[in-house]
């Protein structure tokens, strides 16, 4: 009993032990990569587990490269890993861009990686263009009236610029403008109806790619709707204004002339104050006059006569002007 303890605890152990010696010497990896072609010794392969590189990853990033005809570098390879980088998608869109004829160096594959991009969604996207969709672009012509375009914008991937090139926002907002700018310039609504190809020439003119990372084929409107009567809105308001405007100013020369009558009435009732205060200083001023002999009864007789006659006229005078104004 105890010698098949024994026994079966030798095993173990020296199961174990292959398998520790296997995990850090992967000979069947290596085994693999010589019958791919690849030259890599079981030393690299064991060294790599203590620099923290899993000797998979680059084996067969190795092994795809030497099929594809691609010289790779295992240095380079594992400095990429190190750097945070993923092996796999650089060694896959090197081979796509190999196979399309496109010009993609290690540096830069690693560089657009690194930069956070897809760079084999970039290669595939140089090699099949992408369709973007643009959001309802609201803009207003000439005439007026507001309308609602809608566009498909076809981009190509620029792998030259996919490091510090704009993205897909970008292109939109340019996209956007540039139809804002171009129905904005149009005199009709109608023009822009009869002629959506108009909007797409003037904004490829622009150039709106400049500094992104994408190349623009084509800009097709999908659709135009008609939306508001911006103008006729706009000239509602503006007539609104003038009359409130309008309406502001007449009472404020509403309220001048009620202020200019109330002042003028007391000015009036002032100044019969003061007429009717001298009327009453008359009799004592006859008085007086008697008193002091500067007025006989004569002279008083005919200024009484004067007094009824210009009583008389203004009679006379009231009567004649009710009479007209009855006629």
């Amino acid at each position: 009993m105890v010698e098949s303890i024994g026994i079966f605890g030798l095993i173990a152990g020296i199961l174990v032990l292959m398998f520790i010696m296997l995990y850090f010497i992967p000979i069947g990896l290596w085994f693999s990569a010589l019958v791919s072609g690849v030259s890599i010794s079981l030393l690299q392969l064991f060294l790599m587990r203590f620099r923290k590189v899993p000797p998979g990853v680059i084996v067969r990033a190795m092994i795809e490269g030497t099929k594809a005809g691609i010289p790779l570098n295992r240095n380079d390879l594992e400095a990429h890993y190190l750097a945070g980088g993923h092996v796999a998608s650089v060694v896959h869109a090197l081979v796509s861009a190999s196979k399309a004829n496109i010009q993609l160096s290690f540096n830069m594959a690693t560089a657009i990686d690194l930069a956070g991009r897809d760079v084999f969604e970039a290669v595939q996207m140089s090699v099949n263009p992408k369709v973007i969709n643009t959001p309802p672009v609201t803009a207003v012509a000439k005439d007026g009236i507001q309308l609602i375009a809608k566009a498909r914008v076809t981009v190509r991937a620029n792998i030259k610029q996919l490091v510090g090139g704009a993205g897909e926002e970008t292109v939109l907002a340019r996209v956007g403008e540039g139809i804002v700018s171009s129905i904005g310039s149009s005199h009709s609504h109608k023009v822009v109806l009869e002629n959506p190809d108009f909007i797409s020439r003037v904004v490829l003119e622009k150039g709106l790619d400049a500094g992104t990372a994408f190349e623009i084929l084509s800009i097709d409107i999908a659709d135009i709707d008609i939306g508001k009567n911006i103008g006729a809105g706009l000239q509602m308001d503006q007539a609104e204004a003038d009359k409130n405007i309008a309406q502001a100013k007449a009472e404020e020369r509403r309220a001048m002339a009620v202020a200019l009558e109330q002042e003028m009435r007391a000015k009036a009732q002032e100044a019969r104050a003061k007429v009717i205060e001298a009327e009453v200083q008359i009799p004592l001023a006859i008085a007086e006059a008697f008193r002091n002999g500067n007025l006989g009864v004569m002279d008083y007789m005919r200024y009484k006569n004067i007094m009824a006659d210009t009583s008389m006229r203004e009679s006379i005078a009231t009567e004649e002007q009710q009479a007209k104004k009855k006629k």
